[in-house]
């Protein structure tokens, strides 16, 4: 059949609040023209993230009851320890409340002033933990990658050239970590193939660094590798996830992606030392190591969805989830990341919002155009969330200018997306009476949580 139908029946539902343009003009105004600042209740679609958002299955629920809250040696921990295990094939499985915290515990270990962590493309929390502990960031994506209109298989590579020259020049002893994110969230949700994994693993192991995998969407990623790939097409997609984790020294994950989680995550490694060291830290900040800042129920809901998302049929609809809206917004001009990503569709807003200097934030504006004219919440992916500023206070813009509807796992359909669409292709025919955006409040570190804005 042509027509591949969600592989799953809902059981519950929750009803949408219906807002107008009016009352959507003054809540936006209300909350400084960033949409993280809104009622959840104020938005019709929420696209602002698929990190927590997702619909937990009758076995997650059922999950849940079975938890136990025993504060150590729980049940449910060990359910949760060897599913993670039998999954990376990691020796040391560490849970945390959400994948930042995995993040701010290993790096505050191996980061520090002088330190260098390498990526294909760091994400927000990843990139602000790194730089809290004093060290420094470097994205190496490949160049294809930087490119939204032009269509390549795995635009989420890392620039293996760019890898090598940058340990030569930059003392391989001052790199802590090369970090690759699968799928390249900040890049399009783009996925990486297994051979870029592959030479990166093999480069590092060379110059004797460790290589760790962001493995937020290690299935979606999977299942890029099995459907675009030579080689793997017969493969299951669980067989190519342990043959990504066994290229690797350890991984951060936040379960509230492609666990179906609403919270949670976990740092799974080899090195014995290091895992002490986490460890430690983790008494001090998160919790007990059986529990490590969770209720046993949702570690017993991290390791039910574990497994649940290896289930191809579902992989295959989510992918093409995102295929379908990329393919009506290509059909009506609208620019946007192709060929589609695994968990969200981007929309390039320096092309949309050509007329808007990146200096007045174009992304944000199509934000805020695209909630006002249909109540959609999303996410500028930007200079609002990525820029820098020089010595002279200018604005160093972001490589990229994209805006992410991320779609949460099990919870919208056909139906929702197809308005989705006309929404934003009603705001791209008329994207020229948008105005840029001005910055009146920001935090120094991940400023596009809680800024507050002002139309220019």
């Amino acid at each position: 059949m042509k027509t591949i139908i969600e592989p799953f029946r809902i059981k519950s539902v929750e009803p949408i609040h219906f807002t107008s343009p009016s009352q959507r003009e003054e809540f936006l105004k209300a909350a400084y023209y960033n949409p993280f600042l809104l009622h959840s209740d104020d938005v019709i679609i929420d696209l602002l993230t698929d990190s927590g958002t997702s619909a937990m299955s009758s076995e997650q629920w059922a999950g849940i009851m079975r938890g136990d809250e025993s504060y150590a040696g729980s049940p449910s921990f060990f359910r949760f320890e060897k599913t993670v295990k039998d999954l990376t094939g990691m020796s040391f499985i560490i849970p945390t409340h959400q994948g930042r915290a995995s993040e701010k515990i290993l790096f505050s270990i191996t980061g520090g002033k002088g330190k260098i962590f390498i990526s294909n493309t760091l994400f927000d929390t990843t990139r602000a933990n790194i730089e809290f502990s004093g060290a420094e960031g470097i994205d190496l994506v490949c160049e294809e990658g930087k490119h939204p209109n032009i269509p390549a298989p795995f635009k989420g590579n890392m620039d293996v050239d760019a890898l090598q020259k940058t340990i030569t020049d930059r003392g391989k002893e001052n790199i802590a970590m090369v970090i690759m994110t699968v799928t390249n969230n900040s890049g399009g949700g783009q996925p990486v193939s297994m051979q870029n994994i592959r030479e990166v693993s093999r480069i590092c192991k060379e110059n004797q660094i460790l290589f760790y995998i962001d493995a937020c969407r290690f299935a979606e990623n999977a299942w890029f590798i099995k459907t675009r790939e030579e080689g793997f097409e017969s493969r299951t997609v669980k067989s190519i996830a342990h043959e990504m984790f066994s290229l690797a020294d350890g991984c951060t994950m936040s379960a509230k992606k492609d666990a179906f989680a609403n919270i949670g995550g976990f740092l799974a490694l080899n090195d014995t030392q290091l895992a002490t060291q986490c460890r430690n830290l983790l008494v001090i900040t998160e919790g007990f190591p059986t529990y490590g800042g969770l209720a046993g129920r949702d570690l017993e809901a991290i390791a039910i969805g574990l497994e649940e998302v290896l289930d191809e049929h579902y992989l295959q609809y989510r992918v093409r989830s995102m295929e379908y809206l990329t393919e009506k917004l290509v059909a009506a001009g609208v620019p946007v990341m192709v060929p589609a990503g695994g968990h969200a569709v981007y929309l390039d807003a320096k092309a949309l919002m050509d007329h808007i200097p990146v200096d007045q934030y174009p992304g944000q504006a199509l934000v805020c155009a695209l909630y006002l004219e249909g109540g959609v919440r999303c996410v500028e992916i930007g200079s609002l969330m990525f820029g820098k500023y020089n010595e002279t206070g200018s604005l160093v813009p972001s490589t990229l200018e994209l805006v992410r509807l991320a779609i949460p796992r099990r919870v919208y359909t056909q139906s929702h997306i197809d308005y989705v669409a006309e929404v934003i292709i009603s705001v791209f025919q008329k994207r020229k009476t948008y105005k840029g955006m001005r910055i009146v409040e920001e935090a120094p570190m991940l400023r596009h949580f809680t800024a507050k804005l002002k139309p220019v």
